[in-house]
Order: C-alpha cells, then sequence, then structure tokens
C-alpha cells in the first residue's frame, strides 16, 4: 500500500497519471494468517527432479500401496512437476545450509561431511580460496524442510553410520503416514532414495486419512478447532482412543471426531473386560473335554474371525478387525454364546457331563486367548493386563499371532443366525410381558435346526417342555405366537 501511494504522488507530480481508480483482482492468501501473498522471484539453490520423473514413476509402480487407490495421489503429484525442486528458505530456524563463499571471487566452499555446521556464525574449516583470498562469508540461508525429512527412511536404517544394518534392512519395508503430506514427505522421499541408489526407497507406503473434527473440519490451531486428546486419554485411557481410531473408517479415508463413538469403544473395551473376568474364573488347563454343537458353532465363528482379521493386518487395514472383533465379541460371543452355555460352564445341578462341561471352559478360553491375541495390536494395554493376569507372566505380544485352524470348522456354524434370532425373540417375549430373562417358559417350539443345541437351549431360556418345528393346529391354539415362534409361560 505504501508503494502504491508513492507510485502515484510521482506520476502526479510527473504529470504522467492518466486516471486512478480501485481494482478488485484475486490475491494469494496465506490460509492460516489470512494476510497478502506476495510472489518475489530471488536466487536459490535447486535440486533437479525434472530429469528424473519417467524414471520414479518406473519405481513407484514397484513399491505396495495400502489402499491401493492411494498410489494415484503420488502419480498425480508427480504428473503435476512442472519446475525443479527449490531446497534453500530464507528462514530464521531449519538446517542451515553449510556452504561459505569467498568474500573476494564469491565462489562457494563445501566443507567436510562428519559434523553439523552454522556457516553463519562458525569460522570457515577452510583457510584461504583459491584467488587467494582468506576471507569468507557464511550463507545465512535454511533447507526446506523437507530436505532432512526425504532421507528419515535412510537414516532410521544407518545410512553412513552402520553398514552392517543398511546392507541387511535397505530397502525400508514401510513407510505409514497421512494422504496430506504424500506430494512432500512421501515423494521426496522417493526422489532422494532414487537419487542415490537408482531403487524404491520402500517396500510398502500405507496411506492414512485426516482426523477431522465433529463438523468435518480440518483441524487447525488457527481455526480454533483443534481437540486435545489428554483428556479423552485421561477419561478412556489410550486403548479406548486407539480403537476409536481403528474403527472409524477404511485406510485412506478420512474420519470425524465423535466423543459418543469414543465412549462405545470404551464401554466395548469395559465389556471385554467383564467377559474376561466371568471366563478367568473357569480351569485354564482342561483333558477330556467333549465339545457340544454350541461349541462348535460359536468356534466356527471365531475360525471366520481370524480370516477376516488377518486379511485385515495383512492389508495394514485395522478398520477391517477392529470391528470384525467388536461384533464377534458383543454381538455373538458375549450376547449369545456366553448366555448360553453359563449354565453348561457352572453345572450348579449336574445336568450336564463333567466332560461337556469341561467343553464349555476350553471353549470360552479357547475364544478369549484367540481375541486377546487378534486385538493386541489395537489395544496393547487392556490385553496384556488380561493375558498376564488369566494365561501367563509372558507379555502377549511376544505369542504368535493366531491361525485359522480347520478343526474349529463344522456344520454348526451355518445356524449361528437362527440360534441368535430365536434368543432374541425369546427375550423380546419375555420382555413384552415384563418377565425377567431367568423366568421359567412352559413351552417353546423352535426352528427344527436348532434341534442339537436343544440341552443348552432349554437351560439358558429355563424351558421346561422345548420342542423343535411347527406345532398341530390344535396345539396352536393353546400357544402364544411372538416372531417365528411359538410359546408360553
Amino acid at each position: 500500500n505504501e508503494a502504491r501511494k508513492r507510485i502515484i504522488e510521482d506520476l502526479e507530480k510527473l504529470g504522467f497519471l492518466v486516471k486512478k481508480e480501485k481494482i478488485m483482482h484475486t490475491t494469494p492468501v496465506c490460509w492460516r494468517s489470512k494476510n497478502p501473498v506476495e510472489f518475489i522471484f530471488m536466487e536459490e539453490y535447486y535440486l533437479k527432479q525434472l530429469p528424473f520423473l519417467e524414471d520414479l514413476r518406473k519405481i513407484i509402480d514397484q513399491i505396495e500401496f495400502h489402499p491401493p487407490e492411494s498410489k494415484h495421489l503420488l502419480l498425480n503429484w508427480v504428473n503435476s512437476v512442472n519446475v525443479d525442486w527449490p531446497v534453500s528458505r530464507r528462514r530464521f530456524y531449519g538446517t542451515e545450509i553449510p556452504i561459505w563463499y569467498c568474500a573476494k571471487c564469491g565462489k562457494p566452499h563445501l566443507p567436510k561431511p562428519g559434523r553439523y555446521y552454522q556457516p553463519w556464525k562458525e569460522k570457515p574449516p577452510f583457510k584461504e580460496c583459491e584467488c587467494g583470498s582468506s576471507e569468507f562469508i557464511g550463507e545465512t540461508r535454511t533447507f526446506d524442510t523437507w530436505m532432512d525429512s526425504s532421507i528419515s527412511q535412510l537414516y532410521v536404517l544407518g545410512y553412513k553410520r552402520d553398514d552392517t544394518l543398511f546392507q541387511k534392512a535397505f530397502p525400508c519395508t514401510l513407510r505409514p503416514q497421512g494422504a496430506d503430506i504424500v506430494r512432500t514427505w512421501l515423494y521426496y522421499s522417493i526422489l532422494r532414495t532414487y537419487q542415490l541408489f537408482s531403487t524404491p526407497a520402500f517396500k510398502h507406503v500405507r496411506i492414512s486419512g485426516m482426523g477431522l473434527d465433529e463438523h468435518g473440519e480440518a483441524m487447525h490451531k488457527s481455526k480454533g478447532n483443534i481437540i486435545w486428546p489428554e483428556p479423552y486419554l485421561e477419561k478412556y485411557g489410550a486403548d479406548a482412543l486407539r480403537l476409536w481410531g481403528a474403527s472409524e473408517a477404511k485406510l485412506g479415508s478420512n474420519y470425524r471426531f465423535s466423543r459418543e463413538r469414543l465412549e462405545g469403544s470404551f464401554r466395548f473395551l469395559t465389556k471385554l473386560w467383564n467377559v474376561a473376568r466371568f471366563i478367568s474364573g473357569f480351569p485354564v488347563e482342561n483333558s477330556g473335554f467333549k465339545l457340544t454343537p454350541l461349541d462348535k458353532m460359536i468356534l466356527s465363528e471365531l475360525y471366520q474371525l481370524v480370516k477376516e482379521c488377518e486379511l485385515g493386518f495383512e492389508e495394514m487395514d485395522f478398520f477391517i478387525p477392529a470391528n470384525a472383533i467388536r461384533n464377534f465379541v458383543w454381538n455373538i460371543f458375549a450376547d449369545h454364546y456366553v448366555e448360553a452355555v453359563k449354565a453348561r460352564a457352572y453345572n450348579m445341578d449336574k445336568t450336564f457331563k463333567d466332560e461337556e462341561q469341561a467343553g464349555a471352559w476350553e471353549t470360552l478360553h479357547v475364544c478369549l486367548k484367540t481375541v486377546l491375541k487378534l486385538l493386541a495390536p489395537i489395544c496393547p494395554f487392556l490385553t496384556e493386563a488380561i493375558w498376564c493376569r488369566v494365561y501367563s507372566t509372558q507379555s502377549i505380544h511376544l505369542e504368535s499371532f493366531p491361525e485359522p485352524r480347520e478343526e474349529w470348522v463344522s456344520e454348526y456354524g451355518q445356524f449361528t443366525k437362527q440360534f441368535m434370532d430365536l434368543n432374541s425373540t425369546i427375550w423380546k417375549y419375555k420382555k413384552s410381558r415384563n418377565m425377567a430373562l431367568n423366568e421359567k417358559l412352559k413351552t417353546v417350539y423352535a426352528p427344527k435346526v436348532l434341534e442339537p443345541f436343544h440341552a443348552d437351549l432349554k437351560a439358558m431360556h429355563k424351558i421346561e417342555n422345548l420342542m423343535f418345528g411347527e406345532p398341530s393346529e390344535e396345539e396352536k391354539k393353546k400357544l402364544d405366537k411372538f416372531g417365528e415362534i411359538y410359546l408360553t409361560v
């Protein structure tokens, strides 16, 4: 504004001013400070990248991306690059550029590698220039921040510090990062590694989405919408926060913060703790046990759970195992199997044989052990606490990851839905009549396919006469039809 006023004054004095008016035009504005941005052309240092773009596209094809579609974020950026990378910055803070210039001829001088240099305040590590001058001027500029970050994968592998480690570990197995810095951290890391070694920087790249506020807006201090994690860590614990983050969105997708859903993760972990406390009351080591159809049914579901989690972890998408485990534990295992097997596990009235009771104990522990191991990468603290209290003094994180065991698969796995539907219908029936869930029922006609579960269903719902199939027309007159079943108190 000051420059404009002075120019107008000078033009008026010289009689060259033809017209003066305000003009609306597009001006770039800083997203953070909201101040206008003015571009000034200055001499800077550049790192060549244009000559390497075609080779970089081939290198990128050798890297496995998770999710696969995130590869296009990087390729889109590569295809948009039309200038070399300016790597010098006129800032006060950053990695200093280690160059001294001859005060006489201006020739740049580089020090020997091996330590960190600050040319703006240090004396040069050499006596004189080739021109004979012994006066030098230290560089005051710093590097672009990504100049350092782009070799972080080489640093952690011991490059130029530990040759044995580097030869064994290079290239880096995994780069996990957010989608917002694909065009900077990921791209420059691949560029720098290729320039040094002509190979890919990583075997795998995992791209996650952005955490947004409750209104779907990106969080920034300047917006005042940052959600600080400390209060929630204090209230719910780290595992609840980790489980919530894993459960919210598929890998690569953005996710919104939600206090209600975070609290839901906390409630699930509380449920798991209570289930583990119940199971811990039964013997861990069992021999001579016999599995009932109910046990085989839940083991079939456990088999499917392990396979699903295995797939999710292999794809590095925690959304898949997080939600699969929650669904299995909460909606199938705890709500239906545990409720159904309680009578046999306690066997207070000796309705069941000892070997069948031991079968309940064995199945409960197999399911809990497997769930804890599957959940451990997502919720390391709670699973460790339960594991060390119930099963071993050795950390759960030293255990082998579960594998789907073929002996778990049985024909009874196909009846899980009918089993759960029957339970839900009976519970709704009792609730509709203001009955306690542990009150007895006189007669129930259940679907014929559930006949193998006769003993556990009868004990679970306290049914005097449990029949299977359709009742006769005469019998129907004596019964209540509720949903798809006939029953009476």
